[in-house]
């Protein structure tokens, strides 16, 4: 037991390794750029993409992952009856009961209840549990080690601003010092402290660029779809099957559930997005009409014996998928 929690500290530890990485290079490049190159007409603008970058990573690193609401959890009293119960029949009827009384709209791979045994609660919609942080995360799309965090519903405002004023300092940077590297290479300047950090600066600043373009050309995309990384994935399941734009509202609507609908708001780091993180409106009025477990009838008795046609069929399986 020691031993397992000695490796569980080492884990959280270790796990801090690439954030104070991240932080040594930033605060590095600060150095260079303001203490050894000392461009005195570009610190203004520098220092003003320097906050901005600061922060939204700050708010990365630091904004907790928001979980699912008591009201999805079981209840002491269903966790209990659930555990006793050995028929798998019975168990599915309780996940059943449970789950009518939620706005669950999304089913698993094989037309499953959401169900998650790690934390006994039924996931909301786009809802998926992290093993590393060892929690269900609201609207989670990734765990990123770079910022030792799940980026999720409370968060993805700011990795997103964080990856774009990365993007901005990067290119400030390489833009400002292009020149000066310039310089040293002929030797019009002779300062052989500075030429390395100036040298080392640019390629720094130009190799992160190249990097991170990728990855936030590729994260604009997802916010243009209204989908997450595991999304892309793997469709969202609903109803009458898999549909891999089943939240997709229109460009302007996509972005105004990530970024609101203040425009003041887009390019701070404060919380603008829309909704709570539990539901989310989806692109047809059928679907948004028609819950998963609105319609008891399909729920009956007769749905559960025909639970071996497969999902494909037409029947109302409702095979529990312990999700983990």
């Amino acid at each position: 037991m020691a031993l397992s929690r000695g490796l569980r500290c080492c884990q959280r530890v270790l796990a801090w390794v690439p954030v104070v990485i991240i932080t040594l290079v930033v605060l590095w490049s600060y150095y260079a750029y303001v203490c050894e190159l000392c461009l005195v007409a570009y610190l203004i603008v520098f220092h003003v993409i320097f906050v901005l970058f600061v922060w939204t990573y700050w708010k990365s690193v630091f904004t907790l992952p928001l979980q699912p609401d008591k009201k999805f959890h079981m209840s002491y009293a269903d966790k209990e009856r659930y555990e006793n119960e050995e028929r798998p029949e019975a168990q599915r009827q309780i996940l059943v009961e449970i789950a009518r009384k939620l706005p669950v709209y999304t089913r698993t791979g094989n037309g499953a209840i959401r169900f998650c045994d790690r934390c006994q609660l039924i996931k909301p919609d786009r809802c998926h549990h992290c093993s590393v942080c060892a929690m269900c995360v609201l609207k989670m799309d990734h765990h990123c080690p770079w910022v030792n965090n799940c980026v999720g519903f409370s968060n993805y405002k700011f990795f997103l601003l964080f990856l774009m004023y990365s993007l901005l300092y990067c290119m400030y940077i390489a833009a400002t010092v292009f020149k000066y590297v310039i310089k040293y290479w002929t030797d019009e300047l002779t300062n052989g402290r500075s030429k390395f950090h100036v040298l080392f600066l640019l390629f720094v600043a130009v190799m992160f660029f190249l990097s991170l373009m990728f990855l936030f050309g590729y994260h604009c995309w997802l916010v243009s779809r209204n989908r997450s990384t595991l999304e892309a994935f793997s469709a969202p399941v609903f109803q009458n099957g898999p549909d891999k734009n089943g939240f997709n509202l229109g460009f302007v609507k996509n972005l105004q559930q990530v970024f609101g609908e203040e425009k003041k708001l887009w390019l701070l780091p404060i919380v603008s997005s829309q909704g709570d993180g539990h539901s989310f409106p989806m692109r047809t009025l059928c679907e948004a009409q028609n819950p998963l477990l609105a319609n008891e009838e399909q729920w009956g008795d007769d749905g559960l014996d025909e639970e071996n046609h497969g999902y494909h069929e037409g029947g109302s399986s409702l095979a529990i998928e312990m999700e983990t």
